[in-house]
């Protein structure tokens, strides 16, 4: 049987400033069949000074075992193992003194949909919440009953219009979801793009993140 706390005592990578003297903090999470070691690339291209970065690391380089578009049980208990290490990680840096609004959620992939789903799980007003190829996880008629206010927390979504993984109506859906919670949401769709990050978003994102040290 799948073990229900399976990502838990997973190792924690931290780079950037310790998180006693940052002035922010960034939870980067790795997409499918990757690593924490591989978002390491993306710290060095978003080069904000001030930043504690944390990235967490999947059991198996995965945090749930199915497409996230298909019924939310099929990939239990896996997502909510997931969740609930990314909520572990925010309530570490929260201890550490960095508030909700100063800590920025940044996913690529799978790592994508897992911070908008925390998001739009957990609404409060974040740093801002960066989703590189996502959107929120579930069926279709599943995508209801989100309650709270995400208090204008900027959130960008970006994707190519043909990724195989990530159906572009699913990031449409997302991002009118998230405005009804109040997010202050900045969609980008890149023509024929492939299932990878580019300048544009990273300079969107280094822009955003400076705002907040």
């Amino acid at each position: 049987m799948p073990k229900p706390n399976i990502h838990q005592g997973q190792p924690l990578l931290q780079r950037g400033e310790k998180l006693a003297d940052a002035k922010a903090a960034a939870i980067l999470i790795h997409g499918r069949g990757a690593s924490a070691i591989s978002m390491l690339p993306l710290i060095d291209a978003l080069a904000v000074p001030g930043f504690a970065y944390l990235v967490p690391s999947a059991a198996g380089s995965a945090w749930y075992p199915h497409r996230f578009i298909v019924p939310r049980n099929t990939n239990e208990p896996d997502l909510s193992s997931t969740l609930q290490t990314i909520g572990d990680v925010l309530a570490k840096i929260e201890d550490a003194g960095i508030p909700a609004e100063k800590t920025v959620l940044i996913g690529f992939s799978q790592g994508a949909c897992v911070a908008l789903e925390v998001a739009a799980r957990h609404p409060k007003r974040y740093g801002a919440v960066l989703a590189f190829s996502g959107g929120l996880i579930g069926a279709d008629d599943e995508l209801v009953g989100y309650e709270g206010s995400l208090d204008k927390t900027p959130i960008f979504i970006g994707c190519s219009d043909v990724d195989f993984h990530i159906p572009l109506v699913r990031v449409q859906q997302s991002t009118a979801i998230l405005k009804t919670l109040g997010a202050d949401v900045t969609e980008r769709i890149y023509p024929g793009m492939g299932h990878t990050i580019n300048d544009d978003e990273i300079a969107f994102a280094h822009t955003l993140m400076a705002t907040l040290v």
